[in-house]
Order: structure tokens, then C-alpha cells, then sequence
């Protein structure tokens, strides 16, 4: 017997709508086939509990949109360093599509959020896994792709890597993780490790503009910015570096101008 849905019924398909929207907002697309981003959130955990509904997980978008990431990059660099070599291109491939990078992507969209998960994912934090944002924001590119073709990917992409893409030095890939490497300089040097502070906040909350400082031995060495803390942070590593490296080469030139005035 059909009749109409409890209020309670209501009231959460309601929210589950406006939840779904200010998602679409955050990624700046609608889609066409709500269900396609409805199925990108949804873990195989949340699917198992509910066999007896036709709920699908997103594995298979996950596995295609890894597909359609790896060819939208590929195609990006090929686009920026025409005349760079099939070696160097393949290192910045794997950086821009590696899950430390996926997973700053997904944070910043909050992915987390909106995740469809049972009671024990939801209670081992599943929400920030790793493995789960990064297979959410894979699965979400495909149902981009899905819902609006591979122009509406293209332009996700973009978007969502448009800073990162920036940053990138096709001639420094060693510096691609500039936290770690600041920190082992530092390190070799005798310092303790570096220490990174949040200064100030700016823009609405889908694009916020994180500043940043990086401290070592106590004494401001450099300023970063970025869309996520992790991203300014890099950022200010890489400042960093390159003034190290401005200093290691000024220092050594010094004993050559010194023989050259004797």
C-alpha cells in the first residue's frame, strides 16, 4: 500500500538534498544525475548494510575515474613542458596524481563530510582515512565524467589543481615533498626541525587562502600560502629552500672573491 512518507522520512531526504547541493557547490558542478555523485560518496561499508535496497558503492567509478585523472593530467603537462622528457613528465604525473596529493584535494572539498559509511567506519574515522578520501575524490572525477562529459572533468581538474600545477619545477622534482626535504637540510645542519604556524585566514569557507610561517631555531625564515594548510605549508618550504640555497651559494662564492682580491 502505497501512502505518503513519514515526516521524518521527509525532513532527511530534505537534508540529504541540501547536503548533496552544497557539495555541488563547493566543487563548482551540478549535476544532471544527482545519483552519479550520490554513488561517488558512498563506501562499500554503508552499500553491504543495505543489500536488500539497490545501493551501489563506488569502486568502479573509483577505477575509472583513476583512469580519467591519469589521462587529464597527462594531457595538462604535455599542454605546459611540451619539450620536457618522458621521464621527467611521468615524475610529475605521479606527484599530482599520488594519494598524499589526492587526499589535500579532498580535504579542501571536505569530502569527508559527505561520505556515506556504516557505524564502523563511521567509528574508526573513516571520514578522514586516507584511502577513502582519496578513493571519493577518484570516483568523484568519474562521475564528473559521467554526468557531463570529459570537457566537465577537464574543468574540474583544472580548478581543483590549478595552484599545485603552479608550484610545480619540473627542474627541482626532488623538492616535490619541500616539507620533508626543508626538514632533513635543517636537520643535516645541526637545527631542530622546523615548526609551521597558521597567521592568518582569508576568503569565504569553499576558498579559503591559508598564510603561514615557517620558524627554524626559533627565527622566521619564510612566508607560504595555499587553499589548504598542508598546501601553504609546502609552499613555505619551498621559500624557504630556495633562500637556503641563495645563502649556500652566496657563502660559497665568498672564498673565491677573497683569493681574486689577494
Amino acid at each position: 500500500m502505497n501512502g505518503p512518507l513519514p515526516s521524518d522520512d521527509v525532513q532527511m531526504r530534505q537534508e540529504h538534498s541540501e547536503k548533496l547541493q552544497h557539495l555541488e557547490t563547493l566543487i563548482g558542478y551540478r549535476f544532471t544525475d544527482r545519483r552519479l555523485l550520490e554513488r561517488a560518496l558512498t563506501h562499500r561499508s554503508f552499500a553491504s548494510e543495505r543489500a536488500h535496497r539497490t545501493v551501489r558503492h563506488n569502486e568502479a567509478l573509483e577505477f575509472l575515474g583513476d583512469a580519467v585523472l591519469g589521462f587529464l593530467v597527462s594531457d595538462w603537462l604535455l599542454e605546459r613542458y611540451p619539450e620536457l622528457s618522458e621521464g621527467k613528465l611521468s615524475k610529475l604525473k605521479a606527484y599530482l596524481v599520488s594519494a598524499r596529493n589526492l587526499e589535500v584535494h579532498a580535504q579542501r572539498l571536505r569530502l569527508g563530510e559527505f561520505l556515506r559509511l556504516n557505524r564502523g567506519e563511521e567509528k574508526t574515522g573513516g571520514r578522514t582515512k586516507r584511502t577513502l578520501l582519496v578513493d571519493a575524490f577518484e570516483a568523484l572525477v568519474a562521475a564528473i565524467y559521467l554526468d557531463g562529459g570529459i570537457e566537465a572533468a577537464k574543468q574540474f581538474l583544472r580548478e581543483q589543481f590549478a595552484q599545485v600545477m603552479d608550484d610545480l619545477d619540473p627542474d627541482r622534482t626532488e623538492f616535490m615533498d619541500y616539507k620533508t626535504t626543508l626538514q632533513e637540510r635543517l636537520q643535516a645542519q645541526g637545527s631542530p626541525p622546523p615548526v609551521y604556524e597558521v597567521i592568518d585566514e582569508r576568503g569565504p569557507a569553499h576558498d579559503r587562502i591559508f598564510h603561514v610561517r615557517v620558524k627554524a631555531d626559533g627565527q622566521v625564515i619564510a612566508f607560504g600560502q595555499g587553499r589548504t594548510i598542508k598546501a601553504a605549508h609546502q609552499s613555505a618550504a619551498r621559500i624557504a629552500l630556495e633562500k637556503l640555497d641563495r645563502r649556500a651559494k652566496a657563502t660559497a662564492s665568498k672564498p673565491e672573491l677573497e683569493h681574486q682580491t689577494r
